[in-house]
């Protein structure tokens, strides 16, 4: 008994340690003035508008409503400011929110990006410098892939592993996290997909390794596992068998004029009996060392960074996405260190889900049993004409 008071009680300081620095659903009122709409692409018509929409299958439309991409071929770029700006050197960041493509996408982004404090959220764009850009992105039937940008030493680095992104038209969750032990993972709908340690994942440092520039594959090496048998020796004939050879069953046209068309000759043919160029057999050959492997040695560029997880100054959660066919709803935006909250969110957004998907099959269904009797109809009157 006391051994569950004190498991309660760790959990409940843990609790109130934890920092949550941004937590909107977008059930609470006034998201226009929260999320600031950026004027990119405004000018030439092509920045498509945002509105608040919770999709066809909704078993709540109140609580189930996000930030919706309203017009096809668009470029979009809204973002919120955090109530506070921090680093997370020294501590855990998870990032997690949700999307739902109702549309059924077929090619567009569904992914956020963190940045810092600095952005001009009024005119942000796809140039703008950010920290991080996590979540899928979708393009077609070989590209459904979970981006993890990580922005290092100047650079947006990608992360080397490839997690499978979802691309129904049901409500998914997407969860990072970074850890203050240089590691990560990749959470959809609460599982964990991928984790891991960042130097290994990402190109950000110089490998620990490298070929050694003195050394080279001796000369003499021999690498070839097979040689031709010095044995084997070309039969005298083999050269004897033509690769064509007339076609016996053609016959000379009726109408053939030698003294116009010249002495008529047979078509060729493929010889069945040709055998093709002469090749010596082959065996194992006895000096085989096997393959040459260069020489590695400690990289002198190599630097170790335990800070390969941090962001000084993490302010503003942004969407900046191009979509071809729009609809995409995004919402559950929280930026936490607990990961224990993150999960739990995230698995309460199952029943989400189960419930687009129950009202979705009543749809389908119902379609179905319309469509089947449209034809019946159609069958019916069409015997009636007759």
């Amino acid at each position: 008994m006391k051994a569950v008071l004190l498991l309660a009680v760790a959990a409940l300081v843990a609790s109130a340690l934890a920092t949550v620095w941004l937590d909107d659903d977008l059930t609470k009122p006034g998201w226009e003035s929260r999320w600031i709409t950026s004027s990119w692409k405004q000018a030439d018509g092509t920045a498509g508008k945002w509105d608040l929409d919770a999709g066809t299958y909704a078993t709540d439309p109140k609580k189930e409503a996000g930030l919706h991409t309203s017009q096809d071929a668009r470029f979009y770029a809204i973002a919120q400011k955090l109530a506070q700006s921090f680093s997370n050197k020294d501590k855990r960041l998870v990032v997690q929110f949700s999307v739902k493509h109702q549309q059924n996408i077929d090619c567009g982004g569904g992914y956020i990006k963190v940045l810092p404090d600095t952005t001009d959220l009024a005119n942000w764009n796809g140039d703008a410098p950010y920290n991080i850009m996590f979540g899928p992105d979708i393009c077609g039937p070989g590209h459904k892939i979970v981006h993890f940008i990580l922005n290092k030493k100047g650079e947006n680095r990608l992360i080397k592993k490839n997690v499978a992104a979802e691309s129904d038209e049901f409500t998914h969750v997407y969860t990072a996290v970074l850890n203050t032990d240089n590691t990560y993972a990749i959470y959809v709908d609460g599982e964990k997909k991928q984790d891991g340690a960042i130097e290994e994942d990402w190109n950000i440092l110089a490998p620990k390794k490298i070929n050694d520039p003195a050394q080279s594959k001796p000369k003499d090496w021999v690498d070839d596992p097979q040689i031709d048998d010095p044995s084997d020796v070309k039969p005298a004939d083999w050269d004897n068998v033509p690769a064509e050879i007339p076609d016996a069953n053609a016959k000379k046209p009726d109408d053939w004029d030698a003294d116009l068309d010249g002495e008529w000759e047979a078509p060729k043919v493929p010889n069945p009996d040709y055998r093709g160029p002469w090749r010596a057999k082959r065996i194992s050959n006895p000096a085989y060392k096997g393959p040459w492997v260069h020489p590695q040695i400690d990289n002198p560029e190599y630097k170790p960074d335990s800070t390969l997880h941090a962001f000084d100054n993490n302010g503003v959660v942004g969407i900046e996405i191009w979509q071809v066919k729009a609809g995409s709803i995004f919402s559950n935006f929280l930026i936490t260190d607990d990961l224990d909250l993150a999960l739990t969110r995230a698995k309460a957004l199952d029943k989400v889900r189960d419930g687009e998907k129950a009202l979705k099959k009543t749809a389908d269904d119902k379609a179905a049993a319309e469509a089947e009797a449209a034809s019946k109809n159609a069958e019916e009157a069409e015997k009636e004409d007759l």
